[in-house]
C-alpha cells in the first residue's frame, strides 16, 4: 500500500467543514461520488465501530482510531460487510484491511484546508484518485454554500 493525499482549500471555518464532514444528511451528500446512497453508521467517537453501508447494505466495516474535533479523524478500515457478515479475516481483505484513512483541517490565511491522507492498493487507486476530487468539491460546496 501507498499513502495518497488530496486536498482542498474552503472558504468556511474548520468547524463548519468538519460538521459538513461528519453529519448524516450531508456526509451522504458528498460521499454519493463513491456511491450513490451511501451512508455510516457510527456515533463518530475514538474506538467505535463505523459501518460504511451503501443502499444494498454491503460496504466496509471500519473503526475510529482518532478523533479531534475540528482537526483529525483517523479511520482505520478492517474489512467488507456483505449480506450482514462482517468479514475482518478472509483473503480478500487481508490485502489492505488495516489501511487508514485520515482527515485533517488547518487553518490557512482565512480559510480552511482539507487534507486527506489515504493508504491505498494499486487497484483502488485509479477509482479514488477519480471519485475523491468530485467528493472534495461536493464538500466546498456545502461548506461555501450557507
Amino acid at each position: 500500500m501507498k499513502k495518497q493525499e488530496y486536498r482542498v482549500s474552503i472558504n468556511a471555518p474548520r468547524e463548519k467543514v468538519w460538521n459538513i464532514l461528519w453529519t448524516d444528511e450531508t456526509y451522504r451528500q458528498w460521499t454519493a461520488p463513491f456511491m450513490e446512497g451511501s451512508y455510516a453508521v457510527t456515533d463518530w467517537k475514538k474506538g467505535s465501530k463505523v459501518l460504511f453501508l451503501g443502499p444494498d447494505g454491503g460496504g466496509m466495516v471500519s473503526k475510529i482510531d482518532e478523533n479531534i474535533p475540528n482537526e483529525y479523524m483517523s479511520i482505520q478500515h478492517l474489512g467488507m460487510v456483505n449480506n450482514g457478515v462482517e468479514d475482518t479475516e478472509s483473503d480478500k481483505v487481508k490485502d489492505w484491511a488495516g489501511a487508514h484513512e485520515n482527515y485533517t483541517l488547518k487553518d490557512a490565511n482565512g480559510q480552511t484546508d482539507l487534507i486527506i491522507e489515504m493508504d491505498l492498493n494499486e487497484e483502488y487507486a485509479k477509482m479514488f484518485n477519480e471519485t475523491w476530487p468530485k467528493a472534495l468539491q461536493k464538500v466546498k460546496e456545502l461548506a461555501e454554500g450557507n
